[in-house]
């Protein structure tokens, strides 16, 4: 296996996003920060962003396993029109040269001009299908699935979920949680599909615990999250807990408050802020520690899943 262009691999032989080079452990990054100081408490960002340039943060712990698991088939995955995984999948696909296919929830944008992520997935050699909302909902039926593959093509492709959260995935992210351990008493995490909670929550040691920050409003991901656990580890594993008052209206979602607030956290700390998770993770903290949440004495590692992505021209 070699390196091609523009960090491109080329190679006859199955891919291994290893050989991309990532930046394992990702840094740890202490800020001083009054909102934290104040209340005897220390912060810590843990820069998953900083794993690799285009398959950044969470992305790349959950899609590594599952690049490997393709062995060179046609990737095909699921996600909304602002999907920040279709366009990691289609950044991975474009370095690793494997082909890769985005079924995009809502059929009626296929009549519309892409949006500006949609664009870079296409930029980045992902072909796109669009299915009506129905239709996605079953997506994880089996007919429907198969329909799916016959439309795009691809029958013996390997197939992520939406997010990514599968049990490769949570498996993955486990690493997440043993890198943190020695380090932090409370790591907290904005959640999606919860699958980078239930891999780090099981890889915390005894004593440490994990809190996500669903970006989704609902109520539901407790349950999506132990899921996920039982698949991957057959129980639920570790302390891990969840506080869904910080969305924001839901995913994608943003408010003037909340773009104020992240436009302060990166003049601050000179750290870039990532509107549709991370945002509300920060968010979150400086309003649980402003509430007396975390005692005295503690360390909270706040996790930078991502970072917006660097256009291309």
């Amino acid at each position: 296996m070699a390196g091609g262009d523009n960090g491109r691999v080329t190679s006859s032989a199955a891919p291994d996003p290893a050989a991309l080079s990532p930046r394992l452990p990702s840094p740890l990054q202490e800020l001083t920060d009054d909102r934290f100081a104040r209340r005897g408490l220390r912060l810590l960002l843990k820069r998953d962003d900083l794993i690799h340039p285009e398959l950044i943060g969470n992305k790349w712990r959950k899609l590594a396993p599952n690049l490997r698991a393709a062995a060179g088939r046609t990737i095909v995955t699921f996600g909304g029109a602002y999907s920040n995984h279709l366009r990691a999948t289609a950044a991975a696909g474009r370095v690793l040269g494997l082909p890769t296919v985005g079924v995009v929830r809502g059929q009626e944008l296929a009549d519309r001009p892409l949006n500006p992520s949609l664009a870079r997935c296409v930029a980045d050699g992902m072909r796109l299908h669009f299915v009506d909302r129905a239709t996605y909902r079953r997506k994880t039926e089996r007919e429907t699935l198969a329909a799916v593959l016959r439309a795009v093509g691809a029958r013996d492709a390997h197939v992520v979920p939406e997010g990514g959260s599968n049990t490769a995935a949570v498996r993955g992210c486990r690493a997440l949680g043993e890198e943190l351990g020695d380090h932090a008493d409370v790591v907290a995490v904005a959640c999606g599909t919860g699958g980078t909670l239930a891999g780090l929550a099981a890889g915390l040691p005894p004593g440490r615990r994990a809190l996500g920050v669903p970006v989704l409003k609902g109520g539901f991901l407790g349950a999506d999250v132990q899921a996920l656990q039982e698949r991957a580890f057959g129980s639920r594993r570790g302390t891990w807990s969840l506080d869904d008052r910080f969305h924001f209206g839901g995913y994608a979602r943003t408010t003037a408050e909340l773009d104020a607030f992240a436009e302060d956290f990166s003049t601050r700390h000179g750290v870039p802020v990532e509107r549709l998770y991370v945002a509300k993770l920060l968010y979150a903290l400086v309003a649980l520690a402003d509430e007396d949440a975390f005692a005295r004495g503690t360390t909270i590692a706040a996790v930078v899943t991502g970072r917006p992505f660097p256009e291309r021209p």
